[in-house]
């Protein structure tokens, strides 16, 4: 079934078993190995539109520097308005007395919301409370609505309510 000679063993389904005391040959020399050729280099390509971005880039220079010589600012320089938001931010900022105890909250603010982060995917990824959860949630605002939003005087109380905490919340001014 199986012949033995003295670098392989053949066997029954033409298989070869390469003879491990036999000496190996190179790949480069092996009949089984073909190289393929070497590519040439890449050619050179020169854009249509590169002369064009080149003067375009030395016009746009120029026109800046006489900008520049004449006292003018160019336009890519100029300065833009700040959005009214970052207005108010700079100035609630400025009037803040413990600029300290503010950062370390906003520190703690973030570093707690962080680990919520963290602590919500790790409950997510539990069997079955996040279905639980999620009908607790649906359950607990069809009540919600039923109690405050169905009827005429429980939304004017409601609206009322959120009012109310609103002024101690921001101060009535």
């Amino acid at each position: 079934m199986a012949s033995t000679s003295s670098s392989t063993l053949t066997i029954s389904s033409s298989s070869t078993l390469v003879d491990v005391k036999a000496p190996r040959q190179s790949a480069a020399s092996s009949p089984q190995c073909v190289s393929l050729p070497t590519l040439p280099p890449p050619p050179v390509q020169q854009s249509q539109n590169k002369p064009w971005k080149t003067t375009a880039y030395c016009r746009k220079l120029a026109r800046n520097v006489m900008a520049m010589a004449t006292g003018e600012a160019p336009a890519e320089v100029a300065v833009a308005e700040l959005p009214e938001i970052v207005k108010t931010v700079q100035e609630a900022w400025d009037k803040v007395e413990d600029k300290y105890a503010v950062s370390s909250l906003a520190v703690a603010g973030v570093v707690a919301l962080w680990g919520s982060t963290g602590m919500i995917s790790a409950i997510d990824r539990l069997p079955l409370i996040p279905g639980v959860l999620e009908l607790v949630g649906i359950g607990y605002s069809g009540w919600f609505a039923y109690k405050n939003l169905v009827f005429k005087p429980d939304r004017e109380a409601l609206l009322e309510k959120i009012k109310v905490t609103y002024k101690d919340i921001i101060g009535s001014s």
